[in-house]
């Protein structure tokens, strides 16, 4: 069951899911729109090691957009800050940015209980697209969930993306065992 705009409501009143900054034009029947940020960031080394840290660079995006091309790997990040603390939010592009040729996310379309940040988006294009900083660029929908959270994504020792700030975060793998 995915929450309706009247429940959105009702859990940011209670603060179980904070959105900042928020716009209520942005809320829509099941959903909320979120925002490309101004930052992007993109790995150094054109092969990467999931044991290693792979190192990325970061830039911003002028005021008159930046062209983001095929076969290149962007990592964004939502202008917006996000809290959920009793609900399962899951990022998915809008259908607007899907018929640009826009992908936001290779996997990691669900959060967690508990996370607390702006998402890191994983971003490649079909064909060369130029992208504004503050633009539509996906939409948070949030399903309840049936029992009792043990931890919170954001109470636990090894969150590795817990409190994500405006910039993106490159991939975490290497601090993983295997």
């Amino acid at each position: 069951m995915i929450l309706s705009d009247t429940r959105i409501l009702e859990e940011i009143e209670k603060g179980t899911i904070k959105i900042e900054p928020y716009d209520r034009e942005c809320l829509g029947s099941n959903s909320y729109d979120v925002h490309l940020g101004k930052h992007l960031a993109r790995y150094v080394n054109k092969e990467l090691d999931a044991r290693a840290h792979n190192a990325i660079e970061h830039f911003d995006i002028p005021e008159e957009g930046i062209v983001l091309y095929p076969h290149e790997f962007y990592l964004g990040v939502t202008a917006e800050y996000t809290e959920t603390h009793a609900h399962v939010p899951f990022l998915e592009g809008k259908s607007s940015t899907g018929r640009l040729g826009i992908d936001i996310h290779a996997t990691a379309g669900k959060g967690d209980v508990g996370f607390c940040g702006n998402w890191t988006l994983e971003i490649s294009v079909k064909q060369p697209v130029r992208v504004y900083a503050g633009m539509p660029i996906g939409q948070l929908i949030y399903f309840p969930v049936d029992g009792e959270i043990e931890v919170k994504y954001n109470q636990k020792k090894n969150a590795k993306y817990s409190g994500q700030h405006s910039k993106p975060v490159e991939s975490m793998m290497w601090k993983n065992k295997f």
